[in-house]
């Protein structure tokens, strides 16, 4: 009795947004297996689901997770469900049609939803932005980026998930004049203020929130700079210039002791300094490299990278797990064997829970393994999941699998074009 009370007292935690909570990528449950059972982590539900990138969020009892199905062409319906978390039983669903006229990779949204106590924000490929109530999906305000604010549609469409920040609901807009950045009222759609020029694409990064300088900062990470506005007004704390070939903002920045981190798949990644006594940043350094082969440091897309300690991992261009010193930006190892693949944006997401971590490779592989200055050891790995994403380009398996899963109350809820499932990662009693 007394072990079974002490395994219901774990604390346990949901993952309302992209990369979690707070938009860290770090997984904070205790109770976790060690290892994978033999077959595999066990599958507690499976439910069919249409096309899409966009990974799940789970809140309240709640999966919150977007699709898409052709009608006719590049014409069809996007798609948002709320699925209970225990059964994978449909709560609710709302849809809303679509021309994917002009969008590369035409598979389906891109954007995790996100979730704020009774409301669930969404977004979808062409920049349909919905707030719905989580309980019934009621539509309570609603605005599309290309027809309310004149944006532009980015090659792979829109991706950046919207961020809560108090009463404001802050989103990558890419609209005119001046709506880089739009921050709404969260409860109303009532535009705020919005921020930044239009003269160049949004790219694709979320925004993220900080803290440094004695003040909040929302990180915007666009193909002309890194840029620090005010939470509050939108007003500009800092920008860093650095120009990002094809607009491939992608990996979220990381915050870490050493500064903030970004990372690009052709220019590669650079680490700022951000001062303690005023909301302002310098560069630390930088990589040499513009090319995606002739790398000489970290160059991301698919995969944000992580800080541990004074050194950095993450995968770069050709499916290499590397290493770098934190401090300098210098490379300390490589090595193929997570991505098991030397192929143009072989990838993987990386979680972290205590001193390992939990990636989820695009073959469908998951994979326990602890990073370390002297190298990768992998602790285990099971092939959880079918690659469906379709690649114009040859790799192993035909197919890709780039969703970001949910980790949430011991479980991990993953999707791809066909089915969403929920394993099992709590430890055995």
């Amino acid at each position: 009795m007394l072990l079974l009370l002490a395994a219901a007292l774990l604390p346990a935690e949901d993952w309302p947004q992209w990369r979690g909570s707070d938009r860290r990528g770090v997984w904070g449950e205790t109770g976790i297996l060690e290892r994978f059972p033999e077959g595999g982590p066990r599958r507690h539900w499976s439910s069919p689901i249409a096309n899409g990138y966009a990974g799940p969020a789970v809140a309240d009892g709640r999966v919150f997770v977007t699709d898409y199905r052709s009608t006719q062409g590049r014409k069809g319906l996007e798609r948002v469900l709320a699925l209970d978390e225990m059964s994978g039983e449909t709560l609710w669903e709302r849809e809303w049609p679509v021309d994917y006229s002009g969008l590369a990779y035409p598979l389906g949204p891109r954007a995790t939803p996100t979730v704020d106590g009774e409301r669930v924000y969404v977004l979808g490929s062409m920049g349909d932005l919905l707030c719905l109530r989580v309980d019934s999906g009621e539509v309570l305000w609603r605005r599309n980026y290309q027809r309310d604010y004149a944006a532009e549609l980015p090659t792979w469409g829109f991706v950046a998930a919207p961020l809560v920040v108090g009463e404001r609901l802050v989103a990558l807009v890419g609209g005119s004049p001046d709506a880089k950045v739009v921050a709404f009222e969260k409860v109303t759609g009532e535009e705020l203020w919005r921020s930044l020029d239009d003269s160049a694409e949004p790219g694709y990064d979320p925004p993220i929130l900080i803290e440094a300088g004695g003040a909040r900062q929302l990180i915007i990470w666009h193909p002309t700079a890194v840029t620090s506005l005010d939470p509050e007004t939108g007003a500009v704390h800092w920008m860093e210039p650095f120009k990002i070939q094809a607009g491939l903002t992608v990996a979220t920045p990381v915050l870490s002791h050493h500064g903030l981190l970004v990372s690009s798949f052709y220019n590669g990644s650079r680490m700022y300094r951000l001062l303690p006594d005023r909301p302002q940043a310098e560069l630390v350094w930088k990589g040499a490299s513009d090319s995606e082969i002739d790398t000489d440091g970290l160059h991301s897309l698919v995969t944000t990278p992580v800080v541990d300690g004074d050194y950095i991992y993450g995968i770069g261009s050709y499916g290499h797990l590397r290493c770098l010193d934190a401090r300098t930006g210098k490379r300390v190892w490589e090595t193929l064997d997570l991505t098991e693949e030397n192929a143009r944006w072989a990838s993987g997401q990386i979680v972290r829970n205590g001193d390992r971590y939990f990636i989820n490779n695009d073959r469908g592989d998951l994979i326990i393994a602890r990073f370390t200055p002297e190298g990768y050891e992998e602790v285990d790995r099971a092939q959880i999941m079918k690659p469906t994403n379709p690649l114009n380009r040859r790799r192993d398996l035909g197919a890709v699998h780039w969703t970001h899963p949910a980790y949430a109350n011991r479980h991990m809820i993953i999707r791809n074009d066909e089915e969403i499932v929920r394993f099992s990662l709590e430890a055995p009693d």
